[in-house]
């Protein structure tokens, strides 16, 4: 299966040389293209260097800083315009393992899914070692989300994901409109409307335990959590995940032949809507079975 790995960078030139080593010996035969977004610390110089001893890496080099779906965006049309089959999400900074690749791609061969997402939140997966209301937020988005979505996927903002070749090329990429978090429950429900399986494998970090890495936000950093003297939060990894129906979580199919909504957020402000009906007509006593029990003191109006 020829594989692309997308690695969307900016100023990322203290983890480039580890990342994609690591990436060489998990995936040798797979192809890695660096999207950078004009790192000013020369990421896109160093990455076309390594090409030199590691082989198989491509650089796409971009103006300026233009949003991580966008950068997803551009690797997928560079890859489906260039035949690969199987295309690979997957941060820069070794949040994400290289190691659970292999597995990944085999799971998303053997299975026939549309897209296999590395998953913090079924049994084996890893959960960084961030600040608890951070964790209590991340799962709970993600709870709500697959909620208003009816999308039974436990980790949809996680960002290390192999898909389908062929399903991308089906997906119309310009009707994709979320950045962020929102891109990865976008691309997930715009699957899923496809009628494509989506499974999720356990994943895990790639970065060592005792090694502190320097934050470069001001005082969060997006990828490591809250700054701890300077240096981000630590997070702890084990060995690589397996493979196994254990630890995987599959999505079935959507049923039926409802149409898709045109937008993620066209559907996500018809659910809302829907459950804000429910709430009013709990609270004005038209379904009083439907609410919890009332708090103390003058009642509640209902949301306008």
């Amino acid at each position: 299966m020829r594989t692309l790995v997308i690695l969307p960078t900016y100023n990322e030139a203290e983890n480039i040389d580890e990342v994609l080593t690591r990436l060489r010996a998990a995936v040798p035969d797979g192809a890695v293209l660096v999207v950078d977004d004009g790192s000013p610390d020369g990421t896109a110089d160093l990455a076309e260097k390594l090409d030199a001893t590691l082989g198989g890496i491509s650089v796409l080099r971009r103006a300026s800083k233009s949003g991580l779906g966008s950068a997803y965006r551009a690797g997928f049309r560079w890859g489906i315009d260039r035949g690969y089959e199987a295309l690979i999400e997957m941060d820069a900074d070794l949040s994400h393992d290289p190691a659970a690749l292999p597995a990944m791609i085999a799971r998303l061969e053997s299975s026939g899914a549309g897209l296999v997402v590395g998953s913090r939140y079924i049994p084996g997966g890893e959960i960084p070692d961030w600040s608890w209301h951070r964790k209590a937020l991340s799962k709970w988005g993600n709870r709500y989300a697959g909620f208003v979505l009816g999308l039974p996927v436990r980790d949809a903002t996680s960002g290390y994901r192999v898909y389908r070749a062929d399903v991308m090329d089906r997906l119309d990429l310009d009707t994709v409109h979320a950045d962020g978090y929102g891109f990865q429950i976008e691309m997930a429900y715009k699957v899923r409307g496809l009628g494509e399986t989506v499974l999720e494998h356990r994943s895990r970090s790639a970065i060592a335990c005792g090694a502190p890495r320097r934050c470069r936000a001001r005082s969060w950093s997006r990828r490591c959590g809250w700054s701890r003297g300077g240096h981000c939060a630590t997070v702890c990894c084990g060995a690589s995940p397996g493979s196994g129906a254990a630890a995987d979580r599959a999505a079935p199919r959507r049923g039926g032949s409802r149409r898709a909504p045109a937008t993620l957020r066209e559907e996500m402000v018809r659910r809302a809507h829907s459950a804000r009906r429910g709430i009013s007509r709990c609270w004005s006593g038209e379904h009083p079975h439907a609410c919890a029990p009332r708090p103390s003191g003058p009642p509640r109006p209902p949301p306008r």
